[in-house]
């Protein structure tokens, strides 16, 4: 007996329905977090590919006013963010030129602490992903035992008589949830390696900036302001435009 998807949905009972739409929603769910999750990454890469080299010029001019501007203009860039608190904790004393090691070290945990705010953003829901990806295979095999329960029941109910091809609707339609349920998983897995792979690059173009910052600073002091090898490198080292340091 040839049976489709459809005819199977027909003689589902309502628990391996209640099943699946679970698993429906689950798979909704976690595709429009990471569809949210990738546009804002993909827009913090943008920005950031336009505001170093804005930076890097602005740091090689000496223009701290201009380059504290452009940090607060690209809000959506990780790496703007991460430097925006620094230069304005810094900035009344650049324009003095009387920084300490005192102000470098303040500046250097200002970084710290954007850097931690700005992670714990971009993490955010990643745990929904893996919550769906660990456990739609349990849902879907929950479905499955319930199902095989079911048609055995009607087997004995109907005195054992008919063998295999009296359950077999039976069966098919227990094993259809696990299959919902690994389809549900399986993406949801994939997207979370990914994302958590992206933000590692990501977490690391901030530490080098930032370190890097924090450099330009030291070197910078008194009459060598401006002349940190961090305006040469910034644009090359930080956004090569493939979302990792690559130099």
């Amino acid at each position: 007996m040839n049976m489709s998807l459809i005819d199977l949905w027909g003689t589902m009972m309502w628990f391996a329905r209640g099943v699946v739409f679970v698993l429906a929603f689950m798979s909704i769910w976690s595709l429009g977090v990471a569809f949210g999750k990738w546009w804002r990454l993909f827009r913090a890469q943008r920005e950031t590919r336009k505001f170093a080299p804005e930076f890097s010029r602005f740091l090689q001019e000496e223009q701290i006013e201009g380059a504290v501007a452009l940090s607060g203009k690209y809000k959506k860039s990780h790496v703007a963010r991460t430097l925006t608190g620094a230069l304005e904790e810094i900035k009344p004393l650049l324009t003095d030129q009387q920084i300490t090691v005192a102000d470098i070290n303040s500046a250097e945990r200002a970084i710290e602490r954007q850097m931690l705010i700005i992670v714990a953003e971009l993490k955010r829901g990643l745990g929904v992903l893996a919550t769906v990806g660990a456990t739609a295979p349990f849902v879907g095999l929950l479905g499955t035992t319930m199902g095989i329960v079911n048609a055995f029941t009607g087997m004995a109910a109907g005195g054992g008589s008919g063998g295999l091809a009296a359950v077999s609707a039976g069966i098919a339609e227990a094993l259809i949830t696990t299959a919902f349920g690994l389809l549900t998983a399986i993406p949801a897995v994939w997207l979370y390696n990914y994302f958590q792979t992206k933000i590692d690059f990501l977490t690391v173009e901030m530490t080098y900036t930032g370190k890097e910052l924090i450099d330009y600073l030291i070197k910078g002091v008194g009459h060598e302001f401006g002349r940190s090898t961090f305006t040469k490198d910034f644009q090359a080292k930080v956004t090569s435009g493939s979302g990792h340091i690559d130099k």
